[in-house]
């Protein structure tokens, strides 16, 4: 029976950051720490490298999820991705995005458009989030939303929303119909979780208009 390899664990961000031997010391730094960065590596020179430089992810900046059975609110799960939309007026100018929780870098944004809400930004933001991981035959990573509106949207698979069809949101419906089309053809297994910005402070994604 193979040997399992040595890992070393970097934590950038964390209650003690430095390099540790093991999943369990490096989790015991994470855990509770509101975006958390760390990363596992195959040697001890390669760790010493990356802990002496800022942290770049291209992928999921960790290599373990802080999710069990048993997780819970004061918990941020990693890898995730966290969406937030952003709209000037109710109706306005709408725009939405996603980035990765952990250090917030950007992974798809689209927008602005007019006459749109804060609700259906983030309603085609989470579907967004679902089409990308699921085309990376991803079915783990969870996506973070802070409306409850338009989770349970998602959940029905129907944006329910009170906002006039007429030419000026015509683009937007166009939207809204492929996303609940996607919804209505495609299954998967993501966690869509709540963030709770109470206890976290805003959204990863937010775009800092408050």
């Amino acid at each position: 029976m193979a040997l399992k390899k040595q890992k070393f664990y970097v934590v950038w961000q964390g209650h003690n950051p430095g390099i540790y031997t093991s999943w369990t010391e490096c989790h015991a730094q994470v855990k509770n720490y509101p975006n958390a960065i760390y990363k596992s590596f195959d040697s001890l020179a390669e760790a010493k490298n990356a802990f002496g430089s800022s942290p770049k992810f291209t992928k999921k900046p960790v290599t373990k999820s802080l999710s069990t059975d048993k997780t819970t609110k004061s918990e941020i799960v990693v890898p995730s991705l966290s969406v937030d939309a952003a709209c000037s007026g109710n109706p306005g100018q709408m725009e939405y995005r996603g980035v990765w929780t952990s250090d917030k870098s950007e992974i798809f944004h689209f927008g602005p458009v007019v006459n749109g809400t804060n609700n259906i930004g983030e309603f085609l933001a989470i579907v967004h989030a679902l089409a990308i991981l699921q085309k990376q035959k991803d079915g783990k990573t969870p996506v973070y939303s802070d409306s409850k509106t338009a989770m349970s949207w998602v959940k029905r698979k129907k944006a329910k929303t009170l906002l006039k069809r007429d030419k000026s949101t015509a683009q937007l419906f166009e939207l809204i119909q492929r996303a609940e089309s996607w919804l209505q053809n495609n299954t998967w297994t993501n966690p869509i979780l709540k963030w709770e910005t109470r206890l976290w402070g805003e959204n990863p994604a937010d775009f800092g208009r408050k």
